[in-house]
């Protein structure tokens, strides 16, 4: 896949052990806040917040916080004053590094994020520094075992002409689907429609392309990528690494 990310592969292997997901629930709802207040809080026409409210659901979030978290961004429920900050900056042997961070004290922020990469080999860049390196992507996941049998190659008849822009094999036996922005919903539906099921979907900033990284460049750049992860601000990280999956096994993360 042409620009695939790395990173977004690895925390799809090892979310449902990850110590650090304790925290997505609060990042959920921090994304339905945001999305509610920049958008409205009907999600019939609001794409943000229909798919913020779909991960929820995935992610088993009570209906009562998600309601909660649409209210607080429509103003109905008194609420925490949020900021969207994207910083950039590149880790170990150059790697270009994307941190979105919504946040209620910007300052403190970009302290401990300026901290978190220098104390990992790495420097935090000024805007524009390496955004340009990056598109956004529509991101979805499908195991290759469903109910219904259905070989690689219908997969791929039924994404392209609902839009995909590319599919690819996983070594965990999934098909990572790659979409425009646009093309995303439709894709999604196409998929749902023909009784498919989705194991995520998102939209993400993709690489166009990647650097190889190994020994202690590598470690520092997975050092690095999980501290701005469990930082409580950060929302989502994106970079354009390339390790070797031998060499990443030996990595604890």
């Amino acid at each position: 896949m042409s620009g695939h990310s790395k990173w977004a592969t690895i925390k799809r292997k090892k979310a449902a052990t990850d110590s650090a997901r304790g925290n997505l629930f609060t990042r959920l709802i921090k994304e339905i806040t945001i999305a509610a207040r920049n958008g409205g809080g009907d999600p019939n026409g609001n794409p943000r917040l229909r798919l913020a409210i779909q991960t929820a659901k995935a992610a088993n979030m009570p209906a009562d916080n998600i309601k909660r978290g649409i209210q607080k961004g429509t103003g109905e429920l008194p609420g925490v004053s949020y900021e969207e900050i994207t910083y950039e900056g590149y880790g170990a042997a150059g790697v270009a590094i994307l941190v979105e961070v919504v946040t209620d004290n910007a300052n403190r922020a970009v302290s401990e994020i300026r901290h978190a990469f220098s104390r990992n080999n790495g420097n935090l860049g000024q805007a524009g520094s390496v955004a340009w390196m990056f598109q956004k992507k529509g991101s979805i996941i499908v195991a290759a075992s469903q109910k219904t049998p259905l070989s690689e190659d219908d997969l791929l008849s039924i994404i392209l002409e609902a839009g995909a822009d590319d599919m690819q094999a996983e070594t965990d036996g999934t098909f990572s689907i790659v979409t425009s922005p646009q093309a995303f919903e439709p894709v999604k539906k196409a998929l749902e429609d023909k009784g498919i099921a989705v194991e995520s979907a998102s939209l993400q900033m993709v690489p166009g392309n990647t650097v190889k990284v190994t020994g202690k460049d590598a470690e520092n750049v997975m050092k690095l990528m999980n501290t701005l992860e469990e930082h409580d601000d950060v929302q989502n990280v994106y970079s354009n690494f390339d390790i070797d999956d031998k060499e990443l096994a030996s990595f604890n993360g």
